[in-house]
């Protein structure tokens, strides 16, 4: 029986000095990276002094290895691709004084290694909301169904597309 972790999923859990191995190893790499997160974050936004790093930069995710040495921190850049890269060189040179950041926070034998890797995801997902936006806008079918559907300037009645919903009646039956 578990008492020290969650029930049903652990098959080696103990009360008292014991650890529940499973549980505390997902548990604690989810609680590590979401450390590495809030320091790198903090640091990039408010400790970086480096004039190629953008203020402009967000950490979307960290990546813990299972062994807890390496850290892979995606980075996301708005801008331009050549601010993107200087700022992955800005970022790779104020990698020490990250690290030491991130040290000082934890309470673990070895810190993890940063590594600092560019992520695409954001770009690409405001490209693809720019282009069903834009085919939208260039569509003549379209704008026809926009004329057809009711605005909100205009109360909507029902009577256009049809009979109105009746409600279900009560059948006396307890649900």
């Amino acid at each position: 029986m578990c008492r020290g972790g969650i029930h049903g999923t652990v098959s080696s859990c103990f009360s008292g000095g014991f650890r529940c191995s499973e549980i505390t190893v997902s548990y604690r790499i989810a609680r590590l990276s979401h450390i590495v997160r809030d320091v790198v974050s903090d640091a990039i936004s408010n400790r970086v002094s480096d004039p190629r790093v953008s203020r402009l930069t967000s950490v979307t995710r960290v990546e813990l290895s299972p062994d807890q040495r390496i850290a892979n921190v995606h980075v996301s850049v708005m801008g331009t691709d050549a601010e993107a890269t200087t700022t992955m060189k800005g970022l790779q040179s104020a990698r020490g004084m990250i690290q030491t950041r991130l040290a000082r926070r934890l309470d673990i034998r070895q810190c993890p290694i940063l590594r600092f890797h560019l992520d695409m995801g954001l770009k690409a997902a405001i490209e693809t909301i720019r282009r069903i936006d834009r085919a939208k806008t260039d569509s003549p079918a379209c704008s026809a169904e926009t004329e057809q559907t009711p605005s909100r300037d205009r109360p909507f009645s029902g009577a256009e597309d049809g009979p109105a919903r009746r409600e279900p009646e009560d059948s006396g039956v307890d649900r």
